[in-house]
């Protein structure tokens, strides 16, 4: 991470802490006029319209008097990491345990945990509930093999949201 973008993670950290939030990311992109500083916030109760106004406003303010972002465009977006949310720190993965989880993995399945079944050593992809976290390991059980994956080999993670219906079934015809 460039030293200006962590000089922000500390301010944007700071910020949403003052509103009773948490910072859950931040990320930059584009160039020139077109640059976008992203900065995602969580709490435990939800993060409604207010909370994402009073940080970006603190936000905003702090990063004017700082003088921090090289260049003199760039756009502030405040909202939550979604339902979808992509995992990046040991944390993340810590408040996900249980659920279910998509994973692309820098190389083979097999490479990274030894496993032998021929239907996952060469699989770099896959969705699964994750069992725990250990050691900087995520921890699974893919069609009915242990696996304990170095978040080192992690080249992206995400929630999966499971939508659920509470629609009753449908009566048997006789």
């Amino acid at each position: 991470m460039e030293p200006w973008l962590e000089k922000i993670e500390k301010i944007a950290q700071e910020v949403a802490e003052r509103e009773g939030c948490i910072l859950y990311d931040l990320e930059h992109t584009g160039a020139g006029n077109g640059r976008i500083l992203r900065v995602y916030i969580d709490k435990d109760d939800g993060v409604g319209v207010e909370d994402c106004s009073n940080v970006s406003k603190g936000l905003n303010l702090m990063l004017d008097v700082e003088d921090i972002v090289p260049g003199s465009m760039y756009h502030l977006e405040v909202s939550t990491p979604g339902l979808d949310r992509n995992l990046k720190k040991p944390w993340h993965f810590e408040k996900v345990v249980g659920k279910k989880v998509s994973i692309k993995l820098a190389k083979a399945l097999g490479s990274i945990t030894g496993i032998e079944d021929k239907g996952l050593i060469s699989m770099k992809q896959f969705e699964d509930v994750l069992l725990g976290v250990e050691d900087d390991s995520l921890l699974f059980e893919i069609r009915k093999n242990k696996a304990k994956i170095p978040l080192s080999q992690i080249e992206k993670a995400k929630l999966v949201f499971e939508y659920k219906t509470n629609a009753k079934p449908k009566p048997k015809k006789k």
